[in-house]
């Protein structure tokens, strides 16, 4: 639902870049949950203040009490559990959703397994991986998307496999 963009003040605030539609989303949550290093289990923490500031939020968190603690949470993910995500509409999808799934292009090639999602400000990028070659980034766009399958474990693209 966001990433940790660093600290915000000196009495350890962070400055959180919300990834949701809906940017204020996590400032209804009392406890967020923090992913700090790509690899590393995600730990509950409490939310104190939680508020917008320009394009991003602020927010104090339990445990966070210095500038220095903030600077180390600085790209930590940040989400809540799904039981607190508002139900989807029937065209809608949560990106965690697609992690996992299969990609496949128009020609029947398949190009890997979705590792991830970045939003770049236009639009969001699917970061698929196939064994260990480099990954691929695709563009969350209709012009490239064709059909996303959840129950079959597939999206297919309109992507060259090169």
């Amino acid at each position: 639902m966001g990433r940790v963009g660093g600290a915000y003040g000196v009495h350890g605030m962070v400055r959180i870049q919300p990834l949701s539609e809906d940017p204020l989303a996590l400032t209804r949550q009392p406890r967020w949950w923090l992913q700090i290093g790509v690899d590393s289990d995600w730990q509950p923490r409490e939310v104190g203040d939680a508020r917008a500031h320009g394009n991003a939020l602020i927010a104090s968190i339990a445990g966070v009490a210095s500038r220095e603690d903030a600077e180390r949470l600085r790209g930590a993910m940040v989400g809540v559990p799904r039981a607190a995500l508002p139900p989807l509409q029937e065209d809608e999808i949560y990106w965690s959703d697609l992690e996992g799934l299969g990609v496949v292009n128009r020609e029947g090639v398949e190009l890997g397994r979705v590792i991830g999602l970045l939003d770049n400000g236009a639009h969001a990028i699917l970061r698929v991986r196939k064994d260990d070659a480099p990954e691929q980034l695709i563009p969350w766009v209709p012009a490239h998307v064709d059909r996303i399958d959840v129950p079959a474990g597939r999206i297919e693209v309109d992507w060259p496999a090169d």
